[in-house]
């Protein structure tokens, strides 16, 4: 249930991301609202998870969720470039929280 919490922690990091681009530096009510709740989301749900998780494996799944699902939404909604180098970035990024993990830092 640990690593569940940490990868919906990371689902909302993307959202509190996209959020906060949308509130145009806190001028907008509604998207200054959405961060607000979706980080508090995401940051309970991780605190959830780092009771069963060491923190550094969890920590770098929930930043990698975040980091990925941020890209890749930039990409698709706000225009950002979806260049070779930036989608082999996000290739290493995974490839980094996979090899983390795979490190057999999954328990106490």
């Amino acid at each position: 249930m640990a690593w569940l919490y940490v990868i919906v922690g990371g689902l909302f990091e993307t959202a509190f991301a996209i959020s906060l681009k949308e509130s145009n530096g806190f001028t907008r009510l509604w998207p200054t609202v959405s961060f607000a709740v979706t980080v508090a989301i995401s940051m309970g749900l991780l605190g959830l998870g780092l009771r069963e998780l060491p923190v550094g494996t969890a920590y770098a799944v929930w930043v990698g969720i975040g980091a990925v699902g941020t890209a890749i939404a930039g990409m698709l909604f706000f225009n950002d470039p979806a260049t070779l180098l930036r989608l082999s970035a996000i290739g290493l990024i995974v490839g980094g929280v996979v090899l983390l993990n795979l490190s057999g830092g999954s328990g106490h």
